[in-house]
């Protein structure tokens, strides 16, 4: 188990989240219940995604990034719609929960044709 450094500042313990998502899924899931998209995503994130050529694409790989951040933080009744994917001015992805940002956790996400998926890194501090 991780230690707390020699100058007491408190031991950074990383967490991983990881979640690979089939494209066409998302799609047909989305197609057949219209009330999916608001359910799961923002406004913000909704507007995004609609606004690309491949949108299936970008909900999948934001419905993958949701997920790999749930996991890594492992909080029970936190919901994936409290969950936002954003992006910085430079194009890079962030996380907010619940409207507020999170510099704790870092995340990387990638789409292909067929899948889509993402890795979340969130530090929490061992005392």
């Amino acid at each position: 188990m991780p230690r707390a450094s020699r100058s007491n500042k408190p031991a950074l313990i990383p967490a991983v989240g990881l979640d690979v998502v089939e494209i066409s899924r998302i799609r047909d899931f989305a197609e057949r219940n219209p009330r999916f998209l608001t359910r799961i995503f923002s406004y913000d994130e909704i507007r995004y995604c609609r606004g690309k050529k491949l949108q299936w694409q970008h909900f999948a790989v934001r419905f993958a990034a949701k997920e790999a951040v749930w996991k890594a933080l492992g909080r029970d009744g936190l919901s994936l719609k409290s969950i936002e994917i954003r992006r910085d001015r430079l194009g890079r992805p962030s996380v907010a929960i619940e409207g507020r940002a999170e510099p704790g956790i870092a995340i990387s996400l990638s789409h292909g044709t067929n899948t889509a998926m993402a890795v979340a890194l969130a530090s929490s501090e061992l005392s």
